[in-house]
């Protein structure tokens, strides 16, 4: 009987499951949370005849893995799917300690992420004037073209994930002054190597800085690590 669609593929659960069964874990998880990250590349569900998502077990491990990376390490997309690429291919390199990031992860992003400001914030589901407010103090912005790309993305969605903790833009006015000594310190650290000749040398340039940034946010990790223990937070 060819005309008749088959039924959910054997050993898989629906969405509606999903959300089941991760919702203790990660309370804030929803449907349109985990379509978001299917269209990011992260999770690849099946399809059955019908359209409907089904998940395998491997399907549930990896949207498990993603959160907790998002949840813990506050990793922005962009490197959680070059984290789980890396595991796929047995990794090359190992991250920087206790932060999940390798140099490499300071590398220009591809350009696959062009957003209005409304798009972006539907994406990360903030209203659209606090996209504006997180313009206006400098934490997102526009590219020349006037899109917002992937680290947009990925800032506005820590700063979604923040804000049912009572994290409001005004708190993280800092991480822009922060974010602009950091990279003061990083031009420093470059300046050795600011006139390349040849493509080697501007190669190893970039990843100097690329090194000193990823250093960087090893310390600040460290540094609050450190402090949340000795405060008995932790």
């Amino acid at each position: 009987m060819s005309g008749l669609a088959r039924g959910p593929v054997v050993g898989t659960i629906s969405i509606g499951e999903v959300l089941t069964l991760l919702k203790r874990e990660f309370p804030d998880i929803t449907i349109s949370k985990i379509r978001f990250l299917e269209t990011e590349g992260l999770i690849t569900p099946e399809r059955t005849p019908s359209g409907y998502r089904r998940f395998a077990e491997r399907d549930l491990a990896q949207l498990r893995s993603v959160l907790t990376l998002q949840r813990d390490q506050y990793l922005p997309l962009k490197v959680i799917r070059e984290h789980l690429e890396d595991e796929a291919a047995e990794g090359a390199g190992q991250p920087v300690a206790g932060t999940g990031l390798r140099a490499d992860d300071f590398r220009p992003g591809a350009g696959r992420v062009r957003l209005t400001r409304g798009e972006l914030a539907e994406m990360v589901e903030l209203p659209e004037a606090l996209i504006a407010t997180l313009e206006s103090i400098g934490l997102v912005w526009a590219t020349p073209a006037g899109h917002y790309d992937e680290d947009a993305l990925a800032i506005a969605s820590i700063v979604a994930q923040l804000a049912p903790l009572g994290v409001e833009p005004r708190h993280l006015r800092p991480f822009r002054v922060v974010a602009d000594r950091d990279t003061g310190l990083v031009e420093q650290i470059a300046t050795p190597f600011s006139q390349p000749k040849d493509r080697g040398q501007r190669e190893h340039a970039h990843e100097v800085v690329r090194q000193a940034a990823a250093l960087l946010v090893q310390l600040h990790g460290a540094l609050l690590r450190a402090e949340l223990v000795r405060g008995g937070l932790t």
